[in-house]
């Protein structure tokens, strides 16, 4: 088992930067691929970016070159650094942490929200 909680989400005015965190409690962190959807209203849940233990990341390319996964396995912790936010970037952020064993396994964290407007 393994939970997630995410932080960082807040209200930003455009062009402005937010980095959430989302800390994992459970064991084997590294084996996990770790990442970011985003769900805006009306619209489908959709993948931010996602990264794997010892790769750089993927991202969607409405956020390539805005944003910036990274994650610490020491603290089991998977960050996404935001910047120049959009107001098209306001969604609730949730995090999600995915392996295959003999099928996939998959966590969700509880979802912070981001706002970006002026």
């Amino acid at each position: 088992q393994m939970q997630l909680v995410e932080s960082g989400g807040g209200l930003v005015q455009p062009g402005g930067s937010l980095r959430l965190s989302c800390a994992a409690s459970g064991s084997n962190f590294r084996l996990y691929v770790m990442g970011w959807y985003r769900q805006a209203p009306g619209k489908e849940r959709e993948l931010v970016a996602s990264i794997r233990d010892g790769d750089s990341g993927v991202y969607a390319d409405s956020v390539k070159d805005r944003f910036a996964i990274s994650r610490d396995n020491a603290r089991s912790t998977v960050y996404l650094e935001m910047n120049n936010l959009k107001p098209e970037d306001t969604a609730v952020y949730y995090c999600i942490a995915q392996r295959v064993v003999v099928r996939l396994i998959e966590y969700w964290g509880q979802g912070t929200q981001v706002t970006v407007s002026s």
